[in-house]
């Protein structure tokens, strides 16, 4: 029997390969996966895996944090064991983290097909570590399987047309069967944080560009510091990361506005709870501004560009960087404003993991052939 690696290293990839590997399971092809332990797995308990209706992983391979290069050469020596063990059909990667890189690069070297779930996204910023991994991973793989229009459109323009199928988001596939689970308890879940719909709004800061650069956390912070001291519930679930730059610059002063809520990090059901309920989200994921925008909930981006170009120039999400000035004056504007706003659907229509998993049984069935 044909086996399928999926090669996974952060929270937000379980949650994107849940979604394939459970549509793959029929298939005929024997599915393993990979946890390179990439990131600190907060919340990553048996619950979790429950909660995503999956198994844990069959190989964890505990690489930790380390600097770029390090972390991805102990990824690359892990990985190139077990790829050398199990000899699959097809490596799947997910994102554009260094478990993305190293994983396409492993498999590249020894001749194993790749596929690439989110493929075709661009920053167009390559001070981003992840735009390098994101490109070095499209032009590695054999199956591009890319979320939008303008993803085919940026794969399209550096010359990637073999493989190219644009499937929709499975992000909104899993959002979209777990939202409707969540939905008879949501008023209990706002609750149970202290939070009343679209009363509020939700907070994720984690990329290293904000954490690791003290003036952009201290000028993010004052601006949800400011919101806060006009009345309004921000809540925020802080990162390890970013708890840790917290308490090392020494931001947590016992004077924080009241209505400032810093919260350990949640479930990733009642995360969608959140996000769904919020008035607003302020966030520089790249993962939590597009299931705002499934949710119709308006996103201010503290950023200075972001790979989901259609959400900013559709109006509901702003990119302001880390100024707290921006910040503010757009998410009070956006709250207000939301009702106004076009909504047009570009995540497809909730099926991607399903179109994903039928392409690929159609390749290892046609002997790796393009279909």
């Amino acid at each position: 029997m044909d086996k399928i690696i999926h090669i996974v290293g952060a929270r937000p990839q379980f949650i994107k390969a849940s979604a394939v590997f459970n549509k793959m399971a029929g298939a005929g092809s024997q599915q393993l996966m990979v946890h390179t332990g990439q990131h600190y797995d907060f919340n990553m308990s048996e619950v979790f895996f429950r909660e995503l209706e999956m198994e844990e992983p069959d190989f964890s391979l505990g690489i930790g944090s380390y600097g770029h290069g390090e972390q991805t050469g102990r990824m690359l020596i892990e990985l190139e064991r077990v790829l050398l063990e199990e000899e699959p059909a097809l490596a799947v990667v997910y994102g554009d983290t260094n478990t993305t890189l190293a994983g396409a690069l492993a498999a590249s070297k020894l001749h194993i097909p790749i596929a690439h779930v989110e493929a075709g996204l661009r920053s167009f910023n390559r001070d981003m570590p992840e735009e390098i991994n994101r490109i070095v991973a499209d032009h590695l793989s054999t199956l591009l399987f890319t979320p939008t229009r303008a993803g085919q459109r940026n794969l399209e323009r550096e010359s990637l047309v073999g493989g190219v199928h644009r499937v929709g988001d499975v992000m909104l596939d899993i959002a979209l069967r777990m939202s409707e689970k969540r939905d008879p308890v949501s008023v209990d879940v706002l609750s149970g944080y202290g939070l009343r719909k679209g009363k509020y709004m939700l907070v994720t800061v984690h990329r290293a560009d904000n954490t690791d650069k003290p003036e952009n956390l201290r000028s993010i912070f004052n601006g949800l510091k400011e919101i806060a001291e006009q009345g309004i519930d921000v809540f925020f679930p802080v990162h390890p990361r970013t708890m840790k730059c917290f308490q090392q610059y020494e931001m947590l002063v016992p004077s924080l506005p009241e209505k400032l809520h810093l919260h350990e990090p949640v479930p990733y059901g009642d995360m969608l709870v959140l996000e769904k309920n919020a008035s607003v989200v302020i966030t520089d994921s790249g993962g939590v501004q597009k299931e705002a925008y499934f949710f119709k909930t308006p996103a201010v981006i503290p950023r200075d560009e972001t790979e989901w170009t259609e959400t900013v120039e559709a109006g509901w999400n702003r990119l302001t960087g880390a100024d707290s000035g921006a910040i503010v004056e757009n998410a009070i504007e956006l709250a207000q404003r939301k009702d106004e706003l076009e909504w047009e659907n570009y995540y497809g229509d909730g099926t991607a993991s399903e179109k994903i998993a039928h392409i690929v049984a159609d390749y290892i069935r046609e002997g790796g052939h393009h279909v």
